[in-house]
């Protein structure tokens, strides 16, 4: 083979390859531009909906009718709350087995629904600040300030722990234990009232729909 020929393979060669990366050359010059405008589509497109949700969070409210603020449940469920533990208290303030001095706290609001958490919620056997205060959903911290406040007024007290020496529970009183049984018939009172209020039937429904909707 001369010389001549083997160039001219050579080249022919060497056109080829160079044909086939300028062919791929263009193919990926066409996937890179179609990919840099389906990238300016999508910033487009976002640009867009923001603009969009912007507009729609910044066009006023509809302040035609706002009574769904005072009337969806959790406010009246919130309501109805604090209405039947004021009722409660107020019901434990006349109560003769309450001490005179409780008596009196409770009918110039010094103590409050708050302080009703302990009598709810302190087992009769006594509890652990902690297990008190999580059961009360409260913090330890609070918690700890209502037992102070209530050993002050003598319905609790602090002892040892006959299950743990290094930890102390918080038990009733002799004069707890009458608190606790003014809170269970003014309770018991407060329940008969609702059941006059709205009616039996009514009084059965709510009461069954609370206790599936708490638990």
């Amino acid at each position: 083979m001369g010389w001549g020929t083997w160039f001219s393979a050579d080249a022919l060669f060497t056109g080829c390859v160079n044909s086939t990366v300028n062919d791929l050359y263009k193919r990926v010059n066409v996937i890179f531009g179609q990919f840099a405008l389906s990238f300016e589509a999508m910033k487009m497109n976002h640009k867009a909906d923001t603009t969009a949700a912007v507009d729609t969070l910044s066009e006023p409210l509809d302040m035609q009718d706002d009574r769904w603020r005072q009337t969806h449940l959790g406010r009246l469920l919130g309501h109805a709350m604090r209405r039947f533990d004021e009722r409660v208290l107020h019901l434990m303030a006349g109560n003769e087995g309450v001490p005179l001095a409780l008596a009196n706290l409770a009918s110039r609001d010094q103590i409050s629904a708050a302080h009703v958490h302990i009598t709810r919620h302190l087992a009769l056997q006594g509890s652990r600040l902690t297990d008190l205060a999580r059961a009360a959903g409260m913090s330890k911290q609070a918690m700890g300030d209502l037992v102070d406040q209530c050993t002050a007024w003598g319905l609790v007290q602090r002892e040892p722990d006959p299950l743990d020496a290094r930890a102390r529970r918080v038990v009733f009183t002799p004069v707890g234990l009458a608190w606790l049984q003014a809170f269970k018939d003014a309770v018991a009172q407060a329940e008969t009232e609702f059941r006059e209020a709205v009616g039996k039937d009514v009084a059965t429904v709510v009461a069954l729909g609370l206790e599936a909707y708490a638990h």
